[in-house]
């Protein structure tokens, strides 16, 4: 899978062996340790190095500077949550439309809460990274993997997927938003899980008998 990166954010170089991956993994991981410690203004390329234990001549080896750093960890992160909702999708063709929001709901909220420090500080910088192409992209990613799954819901007739699944998608991506923003507590976070499924279950079946309009 291409990088959607902008021209100034592109790596380097991509590691191709297993050592280079490693290194990338540990540059990554202490990214958004400096992150979560230092925040986004304190985070310098030196910090990053110093906490991977590397030279900075060896980060530059992949990314030319913080922004194409923060960039690639953020990618990163994105393209593990829509993975997850991909499988999801993947694994509940056929099912019954409450066991597909079930299966989605879960994956998602668990991929977005796994690192929900993480998830916060990489929302902090989202707007000043121009990340608005990365971001659609991945929402593409999850759109087409939702509409795929729908459609094979058995005597589900959707008149209106695309905005059905997008409407879906806002939902899901917006709550788990501000249950993160606010905390992510223990108590918030099985609410989110609750609410969110009762919410797309509803949804999904109403659109389902044409209804949705």
């Amino acid at each position: 899978m291409g990088s959607t990166a902008p021209a100034a954010f592109e790596a380097r170089k991509t590691p191709v062996q297993a050592r280079s991956g490693v290194t990338v993994d540990a540059i990554h991981e202490a990214a958004i340790q400096v992150l979560l410690s230092h925040g986004p203004d304190r985070l310098t390329t030196t910090r990053v190095a110093t906490r991977a234990g590397v030279s900075v001549g060896t980060l530059y080896q992949y990314y030319p500077h913080k922004q194409a750093l923060l960039y690639a960890v953020m990618e990163r992160h994105l393209n593990r949550v829509v993975a997850a909702v991909e499988r999801a999708c993947g694994e509940s063709l056929g099912k019954p439309i409450p066991a597909m929001v079930d299966a989605v709901i879960q994956s998602f909220v668990d991929a977005k809460m796994e690192r929900a420090d993480v998830s916060r500080a990489l929302y902090a910088v989202a707007a000043e990274m121009n990340s608005i192409s990365l971001i659609r992209h991945t929402g593409e990613r999850a759109r087409t993997a939702l509409a795929a799954m729908l459609r094979t819901a058995p005597g589900a007739r959707f008149e209106r997927l695309e905005e059905t699944v997008q409407m879906l998608y806002a939902a899901m991506a917006g709550t788990t938003r501000h249950v993160m923003e606010n905390g992510a507590r223990p108590e918030a976070v099985g609410m989110l899980r609750r609410e969110l499924r009762m919410l797309a279950e509803s949804y999904l079946l109403r659109s389902a008998d044409g209804r949705g309009e």
